[in-house]
């Protein structure tokens, strides 16, 4: 188990608060992008780390979620002073938070959980299904060396290349793809209807952008539903390529209390054991996972 007093994760080390909405844009179909002020949260976040947000006052819902960080925004003078989180209407709370304009107020917690590891690699290969895109903008931009977060900076090694391997049921909901095109990724899509890129699962994307990379260092990180994970995890042993996922495992505090986000974990013996996704994770070693 992590130990509490050297953790960065646990929540002595986040920020509570109420933010401001800045604006709050749709990006695809049924896909938002809100953007908050909230510069104790940007000036600490790193890539692959989430929030948890909750309408303030009111009871209905009544548990704030999880969601993670998409983009940290910065300026000259005033440095990181907010951050973009994207998010999926898929129940009330994304529900209501669609409906909610600028000005309006948000509770929020973070930064929370462990975020990517800055491990090498010459080739970086992120896969990403449904909503799974949102951790991986930060990270492109951290490995292709256009970007530091942390606070300090983290130090992570750079990526001569980063693809992105991102699969939706139909181009209409496809979020944020031009966002990871500016910021110098190779995009690749699949769609379940064919509506645009490969027609077929994104998994099958991973060994043609693994092949071409020929010799290079690789490194696949994956995020989106767990039975994608699972075949990721499973392409990426049989191509021998180290892979972390981010779990998607519903929460309810975010903050290692309730024990709600459980996931089976193995250690170094084999064995597994439960560990929490919101303190422990999001981000595992996908052969320590018992999917």
């Amino acid at each position: 188990m992590t130990d509490k007093q050297s953790s960065p994760t646990y929540a002595d080390q986040a920020w509570q608060g109420v933010t401001t909405i800045v604006e709050n844009v749709q990006l695809a179909r049924d896909t938002y992008r809100v953007r908050l002020r909230c510069p104790e949260i940007a000036q600490a976040v790193v890539p692959g780390q989430f929030v948890m947000l909750r309408l303030p006052g009111s009871n209905d819902p009544l548990l704030g979620r999880p969601l993670a960080v998409y983009d940290v925004l910065a300026d000259k003078a005033d440095g990181a002073w907010g951050i973009d989180v994207v998010y999926l209407v898929v129940g009330q709370m994304t529900g209501r938070l669609a409906g909610l304009a600028a000005g309006s107020l948000l509770e929020a917690w973070g930064p929370l959980g462990n975020g990517f590891p800055p491990l090498p690699a010459e080739h970086l290969i992120l896969v990403a299904g449904g909503i799974g895109q949102t951790p991986f903008l930060m990270l492109a931009e951290e490995a292709l060396g256009r970007r530091r977060f942390g606070n300090p900076p983290r130090k992570t090694p750079l990526a001569d290349r980063v693809t992105f391997c991102y699969g939706a049921r139909s181009k209409d909901y496809l979020a944020g793809v031009e966002d990871f095109q500016r910021a110098g990724v190779d995009v690749r899509l699949a769609t379940d209807d064919g509506s645009a890129g490969h027609h077929s699962l994104v998994t099958e994307l991973i060994a043609p952008a693994v092949e071409q990379s020929g010799p290079a260092v690789r490194r696949i990180v994956c995020c989106g539903p767990e039975a994608m994970m699972e075949a990721t995890a499973a392409e990426a042993r049989r191509l021998g390529v180290p892979c972390q996922v981010s779990l998607e495992t519903p929460m309810a505090c975010g903050i290692g209390i309730c024990f709600s986000c459980v996931a089976r974990i193995r250690d170094a013996s084999g064995n597994w054991d439960y560990r929490r996704t919101c303190v422990e994770g999001p981000v595992f070693d996908a052969d320590d996972v018992v999917f």
